[in-house]
């Protein structure tokens, strides 16, 4: 019986006790909904009527209110910038960095939205400064990627290649672009007044080992080799010249183009011109391109008169039709002072001249490279895309052969 009472009277207590506690929580949070300033909700409102502007201006409203509302400073700060008001976004980072009692975490957040401000608005040097501040947080691989493509912009190749080496000691993903950050210092080496050559070795053979830890791809192969005969005919050797661009030819055959015309000169030089006319025509049978179109005609207009060229271009016209190489032909014609062919011309040549101007016009958009990633569109092939800095994405043919 005594132990039926004393359940009796705790089964009261307890449920006394319980709508206290629910009455107390609910007192608090309706005490706390009435410290948030109006402008809250009035913001929450606009941003679910999708009024992003409104919703704005209520948010820096309750920002301006309650100044220790920390996660909406960082909110509107993206927010600016992705609306690109890159000073209203340093503004808000800058305000929040200027507390003295910000906890490290949110200090190390607002130093990086700081610096990403700074790389958005074109601030290259203070965002540098930026993502170097937070390297030791959190943020470092963050921090490191924004390095690499600030150097890279600022075409700071040697602070590139060390920015990619840190970031490569943090994490194993591979890093395409370091091999053309080699070859572009190698480049600027043999471009110095007074060549390096032992320092454009070393960063050929860097090259070289970047492209096959990350993947070697024909592009970067060939930039290597390209700039291994510049080397070597730097020097004086033709012998490895000619290796190195025969060597694009086998292993890269669609970048033929692009070394046609250094390879004949060098077969030229070594004494050996029709034989390298003759590897080149070959080429051009197995694989045609109108840059190698241009360089093989020419050569043959030059050496061996209008007759063997004009009908190496009838062929190669025939089996591939294209206005832009017939451009070239009447272009390299009217400045050969367009000879009389009786029976092969394939135009009087009193009507070369007006031929040429109609078909110029249409072909001078088509005598172009254009990036397969933004459609950028440039006279001379590119291994980094102007319009996007993409690596890679010129396809070494001219639009009319791609279209």
């Amino acid at each position: 019986m005594d132990f039926e009472l004393w359940w009796l009277i705790i089964v009261p207590v307890l449920f006394g006790l319980g709508w206290l506690a629910a009455r107390f929580d609910f007192r608090q949070m309706l005490s706390e909904t009435r410290v948030l300033p109006d402008s809250y909700f009035k913001g929450l409102n606009f941003l679910l009527n999708e009024q992003p502007d409104r919703a704005i201006d209520a948010f820096v409203e309750v920002a301006k209110l309650d100044p220790e509302t920390t996660e909406l400073h960082f909110a509107l700060g993206s927010l600016f910038r992705r609306r690109g008001e890159i000073e209203r976004a340093i503004r808000v980072h800058q305000s929040l960095l200027s507390r003295g009692d910000l906890p490290l975490p949110d200090r190390e957040n607002a130093q990086l939205a700081l610096a990403q401000d700074f790389l958005k608005a074109g601030m290259l040097d203070r965002a540098e400064q930026g993502f170097l501040a937070v390297l030791q947080t959190r943020h470092a691989l963050e921090a490191l990627r924004a390095l690499v493509r600030i150097h890279e912009s600022e075409h700071d190749w040697d602070k590139a290649i060390d920015a990619v080496q840190q970031l490569r000691g943090r994490t194993d993903e591979p890093i395409p672009q370091l091999a053309h950050y080699h070859c572009e210092r190698a480049q600027a080496l043999l471009e110095a007044k007074t060549p390096d050559f032992d320092a454009a070795a070393q960063a050929l053979d860097a090259a070289e080992n970047a492209a096959r830890q990350n993947g070697a791809t024909p592009a970067s192969e060939t930039r290597v080799r390209m700039l291994r005969a510049r080397w070597a005919a730097l020097r004086g050797d033709l012998e490895s010249q000619r290796a190195q661009l025969q060597d694009v030819l086998s292993t890269a055959p669609e970048f033929a183009g692009l070394v046609a015309q250094s390879l004949l000169e060098c077969y030229t030089a070594l004494g050996r011109a029709d034989e390298g006319l003759s590897l080149l025509q070959d080429q051009h049978a197995r694989l045609p391109t109108l840059d190698l179109f241009n360089v093989v005609f020419r050569a043959l207009r030059a050496t061996q008169g209008a007759g063997p060229a004009w009908t190496f271009a009838r062929q190669a016209l025939r089996a591939h039709p294209s206005l832009l190489g017939l451009d070239r032909l009447l272009e390299v014609e009217l400045g050969q002072g367009a000879e009389s062919l009786p029976g092969q011309s394939l135009v009087p040549s009193a009507d070369l001249g007006l031929l040429r101007s109609m078909i110029h016009k249409h072909t001078q958009r088509l005598d172009r490279y254009a990036c397969e990633q933004c459609g950028f569109e440039a006279r001379r092939y590119y291994w980094q895309c102007p319009g996007c800095n993409t690596w890679e994405t010129y396809r070494p043919r001219r639009l009319e052969e791609i279209r």
